[in-house]
Formats: structure tokens, C-alpha cells, sequence
């Protein structure tokens, strides 16, 4: 059972952060540069399937 644990640990450790991009008027930037108010909206955002 350690074993099991400890190699959850390895692979969570060997992640690395996503960037994500998303379109504003007309181009793609990196949300992390985004301005706080705009990264707040964004996290507001809801997905929708058509």
C-alpha cells in the first residue's frame, strides 16, 4: 500500500503547470498575462457544447 502511495507522490511531483491561451479580440495570449480583473472574468467563464 506504500508503494501505491508513494508512487502517486513521484508522478505528482513530476507535473508541470499548463499554459492556457485563450482568444481576445481576434488573437490568442496567455491568461497568465492577463490583468487580475480579466483573469477573474475568465475564471467566470462557463463552457457550452454546440
Amino acid at each position: 500500500m506504500n508503494q501505491d502511495k508513494n508512487k502517486n507522490l513521484n508522478e505528482a511531483s513530476k507535473r508541470q503547470q499548463c499554459e492556457v491561451y485563450s482568444r481576445v479580440v481576434g488573437y490568442l495570449r496567455p491568461v497568465s498575462q492577463w490583468n487580475d480583473g480579466k483573469q477573474a472574468e475568465f475564471n467566470e467563464r462557463k463552457c457550452a457544447k454546440i
